[in-house]
Order: C-alpha cells, then sequence, then structure tokens
C-alpha cells in the first residue's frame, strides 16, 4: 500500500481542482506581441496589400523544440471568408533570434480594407524536437537504435492521424515503406533526418501544448490613407472674374492644373451656409462690410446646416458634377467636418437641449485664447438631450455626404470634442463603408494626438510645421518610426494651411518654399498644401503666424502662373513619390553622416532594398551649403571602396559613385538632392 493515500472525500475534490487548473494552463508563453497598440486595446494600423510584419517572443519550460503561427482573418461584415472555411488563414512564423532572445517573426498581407485580427499560436513541435536530438546524438557518436525505433512510432502515430486517402497519409505511407525496406542504420537516419521529412511530419503535428494569444485587432486601410498628396482650396474663390463669388461649377478649370502637379485630394474647407450673426469681415474684423462673405468655418443658417450647401456656391447636383469630374481626373473630394455652430444654425431653435445656455439665455462663443471666434459657438456633447440624439444627427451627416461620393473627411479639432464619440462614429461609418477615411486637424499635446490615431483617426496633422533646425527634424521623424507612434499614427506634412503661416515661410522666399517642400515630400507619404503655397505666398499679421488679407474672410482671386512659381517643382516632387516605393510612407527612414548641420540627409528605403532613394537639403534659404556625405555602403554588404550608380531623380542625371564618401552642393536656388541609389552592375 501506498504510503499517500489521495482523499476521495468532497473536500477532497475541492482541493484537486486548483491543481487541475493548474496542470491545464499554458506552458508556453506569448508575450511582446507586435504590431499591436496598448495590448490590443485598440487597433493598429495597416494598408490593403501591403505585408503585416508580426513579431512575438515565444518560449516555454523545458528544452523542447517549439513552432509558431499567425492566424488572422478579416471581421468586417460581409467581408470574404477568407481560405478556409472557419474564415482564418494561417502564415507560419520562424524563430528568428533563437539565441536567448526567442523573438518569433513572419508576415502576412491583408487584402481588403476593414477591421481584421491575429492571434499568435505556439505547441510543442514534437517531431522536431525529436529531429533536433537525433541529429545532435548521431554527430555526437552516441548509439542511437533506439532513437530509431522512436522515429518509426512517431511516423506509425502520423499516420493513424492522417486522413485516409489524402496526401499526406500517401506521403507518410510511402515514408513508411522506405524506413521497412532498409536495415541500414545510415539509410534510415537519412530519411528520418530529410528535410522533406521534417516537414511532413510537422504538418502532421498533433499541436501539444497549444497556446493561443488574446485576438488582436488591426485596422486595414486603403492606400490612400498612407500615400497621398492633399490640395486645398476655396471654393468660392475660384471665379474667374475676381471680387465675383466663386461656384463649385468654377473649380472644373482648376483640376486638370491640380492633377497635373501630382495631387490626389482636393480638399475644401466647409462648404455649408454661413451664418449672418456676429460674421467676420477682412482680416477677422468685427465690422464686416455687405459683401463680406464671412467664414466658412460659422456653419449654419436659414438655408440649414452641416447637411446643407452654401446656396452661392452652387447646388448639389453641382456638387455631385464636380465630384464625378474630379473622379475622372484622378483626384477625390475630400470635405471639412467642423462640429460648430454659428448662432443662425437651426439646431439651436430646433434642438436648445444640445448646446449649453448659460444663466442669462446666451451661448458662450468658441474661444482658444488668445483667438476668438464670436461667429461660433459649440455643441454640448453631455447636454440634457445630447444622448444620443446629437451624437445620431453627427453620425447621420458624415453618412449624407459619404452617400454623395465622399470618402475623405478632415475634421476640425476633433481634439475639443469627446473620445468616445470619435472612437463610436468612425467605427460606426467604417462598418459600412472601410473607405471611409478620416483626417484630424489636431495641434495639441502629443499624448493627445497619438489617442486620435487610436481610436480611429487614419491620419493627423503633425508638429512638422514647427520644425525646421536640423536636431529637431532628426528627432522628430525618429519618434514617428518608433513604437508607439508607427503602429497608430500616421503623419500628414502640411507645410501650411489657411490658420497658419508658418515663421519659416514668411521671410524665406522662393528657397524657403522648396525647402519645405521637399522636407513634406519626402519625409511623409502623406503631404499636403493650401493653394498660394505653389506661389510662395508669404505676407504675415505682423508678429502672429497668420496671413494677411486671409482667404478664411474673404474671397482670393490668384493667378497661378505668376512668374516665381514652384508649380513645375512640386509636380516633379510628387512625380518622384509616385515613382519611388522607399517614398510612400513615414517609416523606413535612416539618417546618415554628413558633414554640415545645416543639411539634413536622410535615406528611404523598401524592406528589400530594391528601392533605395538618398535625400540631401538645406535648411538655409539664403547661402549656398556644401557637405560630404556618406554613401550607406554595409546596407549592401559592400566594401567602403565599392562602386555605385547614382542618379538625380530631379534631373534625370546619372554618374557612378565611387567609395563611401561623397560631396554635395546645394544652392538657394535648388536647396536640395533627391538621388535613387543602385548597386554597381
Amino acid at each position: 500500500m501506498s504510503m499517500v493515500q489521495r482523499n476521495t472525500s468532497p473536500s477532497g475534490a475541492q482541493e484537486d481542482a486548483p491543481v487541475m487548473q493548474a496542470a491545464m494552463s499554458d506552458r508556453i508563453a506569448i508575450e511582446e506581441i507586435s504590431p499591436g497598440v496598448e495590448q490590443g486595446r485598440f487597433a493598429a494600423k495597416a494598408i490593403a496589400g501591403q505585408p503585416v510584419n508580426v513579431t512575438a517572443v515565444i518560449f516555454a519550460d523545458g528544452h523542447d523544440v517549439l513552432a509558431a503561427r499567425v492566424r488572422w482573418r478579416c471581421t468586417q461584415e460581409g467581408a470574404s471568408s477568407g481560405a478556409s472555411e472557419d474564415g482564418w488563414q494561417r502564415e507560419t512564423l520562424t524563430l528568428v533570434r533563437p539565441l536567448g532572445n526567442d523573438l518569433w517573426e513572419g508576415t502576412f498581407t491583408p487584402t481588403t480594407p476593414g477591421t481584421h485580427e491575429f492571434v499568435i499560436e505556439a505547441w510543442w513541435d514534437l517531431y522536431g524536437t525529436y529531429h533536433y536530438e537525433l541529429s545532435k546524438k548521431h554527430a555526437a557518436g552516441v548509439p542511437i537504435s533506439l532513437e530509431l525505433r522512436e522515429g518509426h512510432d512517431h511516423v506509425v502515430r502520423a499516420l493513424e492521424r492522417a486522413v485516409s486517402g489524402s496526401e499526406q497519409a500517401e506521403q507518410l505511407e510511402s515514408l513508411m515503406t522506405r524506413l521497412k525496406a532498409t536495415s541500414d542504420e545510415n539509410e534510415q537516419i537519412a530519411l528520418l533526418l530529410a528535410r522533406d521529412t521534417l516537414t511532413l511530419m510537422q504538418q502532421c503535428d498533433p499541436q501539444r501544448h497549444l497556446s493561443t494569444s488574446a485576438a488582436m485587432p488591426l485596422e486595414v486601410d486603403r492606400t490612400l490613407a498612407q500615400f497621398g498628396s492633399w490640395y486645398e482650396l476655396f471654393p468660392r474663390s475660384e471665379s474667374p472674374t475676381p471680387g465675383q463669388h466663386g461656384t463649385f461649377n468654377d473649380v472644373h478649370a482648376r483640376l486638370p492644373m491640380i492633377r497635373d502637379m501630382g495631387f490626389d485630394v482636393l480638399y475644401f474647407p466647409p462648404i455649408h451656409p454661413i451664418g449672418h450673426t456676429h460674421r467676420k469681415g477682412r482680416n477677422n474684423t468685427l465690422t464686416p462690410g455687405p459683401e463680406d462673405p464671412g467664414s466658412p468655418y460659422a456653419i449654419g443658417n436659414e438655408h440649414g446646416g452641416h447637411e446643407a450647401i452654401h446656396p452661392e456656391l452652387g447646388s448639389l447636383e453641382d456638387f455631385r458634377a464636380l465630384v464625378a469630374a474630379a473622379r475622372e481626373h484622378e483626384l477625390e473630394i475630400a470635405l471639412d467636418f467642423a462640429i460648430q455652430c454659428s448662432p443662425d444654425h437651426p439646431w439651436l431653435a430646433e434642438h436648445p437641449g444640445w448646446f449649453a445656455w448659460r444663466p442669462d439665455g446666451t451661448i458662450r462663443y468658441a474661444e482658444n485664447p488668445p483667438k476668438k471666434y464670436e461667429d461660433i459657438v459649440n455643441v454640448d456633447f453631455y447636454a440634457e438631450d445630447a444622448v444620443p440624439a446629437l451624437w445620431l444627427a453627427l453620425r447621420d451627416v458624415v453618412q449624407g455626404w459619404v452617400t454623395e461620393g465622399v470618402k475623405i473627411f478632415r475634421v476640425d479639432n476633433p481634439h475639443t470634442k469627446p473620445f468616445p464619440f470619435w472612437e463610436w462614429l468612425i467605427a460606426d461609418i467604417r462598418s459600412r463603408d472601410p473607405d471611409v477615411l478620416f483626417f484630424a486637424e489636431a495641434f495639441t499635446r502629443p499624448a493627445i494626438m497619438a489617442r486620435l490615431g487610436k481610436i480611429g483617426f487614419n491620419m493627423s496633422y503633425t508638429y512638422f510645421t514647427w520644425r525646421n533646425t536640423k536636431p529637431e527634424l532628426t528627432e522628430y521623424l525618429t519618434q514617428l518610426n518608433a513604437s508607439p507612434l508607427r503602429e497608430c499614427y500616421r503623419p500628414n506634412f502640411f507645410v501650411n494651411t489657411p490658420d497658419i503661416n508658418p515663421t519659416f515661410l514668411q521671410g524665406s522666399g522662393r528657397p524657403g518654399f522648396l525647402i519645405r517642400a521637399a522636407l513634406a515630400t519626402m519625409g511623409s507619404g502623406l503631404w499636403g498644401m493650401y493653394s498660394g503655397f505653389e506661389l510662395c505666398e508669404a505676407a504675415p499679421v505682423p508678429g502672429k503666424e497668420e496671413y494677411l488679407d486671409s482667404e478664411k474672410y474673404q474671397l482670393k482671386a490668384r493667378d497661378y502662373f505668376a512668374p516665381g512659381n514652384i508649380s513645375a517643382e512640386i509636380a516633379r516632387l510628387n512625380w518622384i513619390r509616385r515613382q519611388n516605393p522607399a517614398l510612400q510612407s513615414h517609416l523606413g527612414i535612416r539618417f546618415y553622416t554628413i558633414d554640415n548641420d545645416r543639411i539634413l540627409y536622410f535615406a528611404k528605403a523598401t524592406p528589400d532594398m530594391s528601392n533605395v532613394v538618398l535625400v540631401a537639403i538645406s535648411l538655409d534659404p539664403f547661402h549656398a551649403q556644401s557637405g560630404h556625405f556618406e554613401l550607406p555602403l554595409w546596407e549592401f554588404g559592400l566594401e567602403d571602396h565599392a562602386d555605385t550608380h547614382g542618379e538625380d531623380l530631379m534631373t534625370g542625371h546619372r554618374w557612378t559613385w565611387h567609395g563611401k564618401w561623397q560631396s554635395t552642393h546645394l544652392t538657394p536656388q535648388m536647396p536640395f538632392g533627391i538621388w535613387r541609389l543602385r548597386l554597381a552592375q
């Protein structure tokens, strides 16, 4: 009789439960899964048709060999079920750092926009463990007759698991036949250690101690969420007759020019009826003249609100025609979604419970000290009658414009509205149409800007506008390429906006505009400009980063062919971006050595290094700058004296570089160099 007896009483059964639970727990640890945002609280971002690189730290107790894979699927309603009956697709993970780091890596490629999820699975690789031990013992000259019997047993059990008549079963039967046909130990060892045998046996593995991670969400977008060029204009300024209010029909004439400059997105500030109360005049004055059109951000009057079109711009049919014409020119129309109201907006009378009223019966106008917006009042998302009615009304506004063919929305000041509202609205809209994109106009604290990306915004304005020196630019671009921002935040490098006339541009002349255009187009896959940038418009309100005679408050006629314009250079920069995949994202940037602190020098490359672009940009708009720079030959496994080919992508000139150190001379007339690097043949 055993000295220790099991207690079979009810209390003993209760004692067994924790033991059984522990025995059934995972023996394999799956940690540090990437891509992931806050351990899966938010979805990481990806692009349809582009590989998603997956990594995880995977390990277990003991010395058994492990196997791992990523399982993924599209969870968008109505999406294709994928390659397997259960909708899951599978890709193998590979141990890439076996010496103590336990890092596994693999890729999968989602093909359609929408919500996705993936999990990491790992298990004991029985035959892999056997294969490893047999090879070590054989190499050490250890007797292995018993191990050969174990190999036979592995094949027998695999045959028992295989589906009768399947290709795997036939291959296993062939393997067994060959093993039985020879008594030569070396021939059996060769069969059992063969790569084909290992692959076949792993396909039939029982996956003992299978562990599965929690599902990690992934939001997959169309390409324009990562790579696109934006052009902003006010339709009301596009009349061919100076001083006359422009219409949607007037914009048609600009479409070829905008497309020829290489833009993908044509973005309009609000196109809705403009309020009368406290209407702003020229240069933000509180005393407008009778002809002053007012700020389009003061939304709403007797003609309607966010769902309506300002009558002077045209009709809904005119807008539809413009959307269609833009599409024919390979342009998408983006609209501004500004959640704010003129005091004349119909909602104030129809839904007073959506606003926070002061004791005297008034509503506080909007402010962002020192700026004041006397012509605007804000809704209160948590006012007495606001939930859910206001939320649903705003959702219906967006959905209405989606129905009219608008798939991109630039959202005004989203950081001043509730995070839960945006997370719900964006998910709701994209659940019906995952091609819809939301662009956050947020210039606020870094954590808030990152949060907007996490809750669903596909791209965002950035601090790029105020990064001018080499250390500032290097630090900022490095931050954008590192976690956590690389998983959740896509930067759109707008060089100017109707609200922001950057100090750098105010006094730097044409060279300064070329510098900022090069920085934006080469630094990020997404960039944008407000009309007038190509004309180097820079006259400021003294002492402010604002435009004198701002188009926000008046019509503005322009001669887009005026001498000194940089339209041709912008077109060439956009062409270079289209021709070089390395430039179609903000990711992949690497900074290299140049002996001049006034020149920013970096490279961008595709993961397989098939496309490598070198960029040198002078940050000095007034003086020529020269420097010796280092070619990254070690990235190609080349010696310091190797030859490579260079091509100037602005001019098309080609040459051969000899050795690692080269030189450049940049002038105010052409303050940047963009070179494609190729290995010498």
